[in-house]
């Protein structure tokens, strides 16, 4: 997989069931992936915190599901690329939101973390960083994974990690949050799942051959 790849609409299609409030936008590059974002849109910004946070909005809050390709593509993660990675962030790093939701000592973030490290007994276990845009996160290498089942692997990991936020309550609350602060609606749209779409499995064929190629 190389650091010139696109992100593949299955991640989206799979993801979207999970995150329906949160509205989807793409990443390529050394994160590869989709972000959902809770935000009031607007123009992207060029004020950058690392490869991460590339392409976001000036303020946004939200998850992305994907894959990391590079070693400093989302610092301060130790990573063995290609890996798989889902995160919750809130974006400025620093900024108002950030530190309410994210640094303060009795934060949204950290309560979710110390209930989600209950939930999880096994490795890959959720991360907190909390001066990180990847904030909750949870990831785990594809490297030492038969190149063949790298794909089944992500999938599999992508939709454990997810249930997990929902059920950690993640997902709603950071929405509600967001949505108050940001003077968003909190209409959730539905979206079919993945595994019902057949443009779904067509597409999977060629997140696998970037999975392949990349070394490992």
């Amino acid at each position: 997989m190389s650091t010139g790849a696109s992100a593949p609409l299955w991640i989206r299609e799979l993801a979207q069931p999970y995150l329906r409030a949160f509205r989807p936008l793409r990443q390529t590059g050394r994160l590869c992936g989709w972000w959902f974002l809770c935000t009031p849109g607007g123009r992207r910004t060029a004020r950058r915190q690392g490869a991460a946070a590339e392409g976001l909005p000036p303020q946004a809050a939200g998850f992305f599901v994907g894959h990391l390709l590079d070693t400093t593509a989302c610092p301060p993660l130790q990573v063995r690329p290609p890996e798989a990675v889902v995160f919750a962030f809130v974006h400025p790093v620093n900024g108002a939101l950030h530190s309410r939701l994210v640094a303060a000592p009795d934060s949204l973030f950290r309560k979710t973390f110390d209930y989600i490290r209950w939930l999880t007994h096994r490795p890959p276990r959720f991360e907190l960083h909390t001066q990180a845009l990847a904030a909750l996160v949870r990831h785990e290498s594809l490297r030492d994974r038969p190149t063949r089942l790298r794909l089944r692997y992500s999938r599999n990991f992508f939709i454990e990690t997810l249930a997990w936020l929902v059920r950690s309550g993640l997902v709603r609350r950071l929405h509600e949050e967001c949505a108050g602060q940001l003077r968003l609606p909190t209409a959730h749209s539905e979206s079919p799942h993945a595994s019902h779409s057949g443009r779904g499995r067509r597409r999977a064929g060629s997140e696998r051959s970037q999975l392949d190629a990349h070394p490992g």
